[in-house]
């Protein structure tokens, strides 16, 4: 379930500022025939902290139906931090997600013991399986490759987004040892070319909302062995992904979608402010021509 590229879409908003429904179907299905393995909903990508709740189900709602069509996964966001609310996120979950990507707790800042207990609850009353979503630089918790190594050892946990910045000494030890059926998917577009080389299964990549084809590719030349063709791309699809990260989070990717004619408007929702046009106009052109 968790290899090969997932897409974690970005919301589309119409002129009107209300969620383009029917864009979001007609993105995912472009994801998916350009090659993507499976779709994400609700992530940071997706401005999901700036939805109602009635337009996260929306969202979900059209994924699912676009999933089950396709036979392919659906993670669902889940960006509680505490666990008792969390616990209810998922149990609201409706039938046909297939995973859930849940943040390690916020703001808060729990001991890794904590961040332990934590999952664990979680493990113990989720309907569908856990995806632990590591990314200190957002959270402020740092979560140790022995900690990820304990948490994967459970059934229900059953794998984690990488996202610590950089290709760190936890990384390469968690790769190095991974527990039975736990997979490491790369969050870090920059650096998914070497995660993937270390063993990773795959990657949750907003930069792949272009040159998908390409993201796909990456991901199956490593998977394959096939170290040339690996590199090439990775040199290549880290200079897309340099471009679309120039501005805050989807901001430029947003702005490269409606330029491209994918979505009604570039449009974001406060605090996010829509990508400067120098920033689109170089990051369409490094998606148009990634090798120049």
């Amino acid at each position: 379930m968790l290899t090969g590229l997932h897409v974690p879409l970005v919301t589309p908003f119409t002129e009107t500022g209300e969620v383009a429904v029917e864009t979001i179907d007609k993105l995912a299905r472009h994801v998916l025939d350009q090659g993507a393995a499976g779709l994400v909903a609700l992530g940071t990508t997706g401005e999901v902290a700036a939805l109602t709740p009635a337009e996260r189900a929306r969202v979900i709602e059209v994924c699912v139906r676009v999933c089950a069509e396709r036979e392919v996964p659906l993670t669902v966001g889940i960006s509680g931090n505490d666990t008792r609310s969390t616990a209810v996120a998922l149990k609201e979950l409706p039938a046909g997600v297939s995973a859930a990507l849940v943040t390690v707790p916020y703001f808060l800042r729990p001991s890794e013991r904590g961040v332990v207990a934590h999952f664990e609850a979680l493990a113990e009353e989720t309907p569908v399986p856990l995806v632990i979503y590591h990314i200190p630089y957002r959270t402020g918790q740092a979560v140790s490759a022995a900690t990820l190594r304990h948490l994967g050892g459970h059934p229900m946990i059953a794998g984690v987004k990488y996202a610590a910045g950089g290709i760190d000494q936890d990384a390469v030890d968690l790769l190095g040892d991974l527990p039975e059926g736990f997979e490491v998917l790369g969050g870090d577009d920059l650096f998914i070319s070497p995660l993937l080389a270390l063993g990773a299964a795959g990657g949750i990549l907003a930069s792949a909302h272009l040159a998908t084809d390409r993201f796909a590719e990456l991901v199956a030349a490593w998977r394959a062995g096939d170290v040339a063709r690996g590199r090439a791309l990775g040199h290549q699809l880290a200079r897309l992904s340099a471009a679309l990260f120039a501005e805050p989070n989807p901001t430029v990717i947003k702005g490269v979608l409606h330029a491209q004619g994918l979505i009604p408007t570039p449009d974001v929702r406060l605090p996010l402010l829509p990508a400067s046009p120098e920033a689109i106009s170089q990051a369409d052109v490094v998606a148009v021509h990634p090798g120049q």
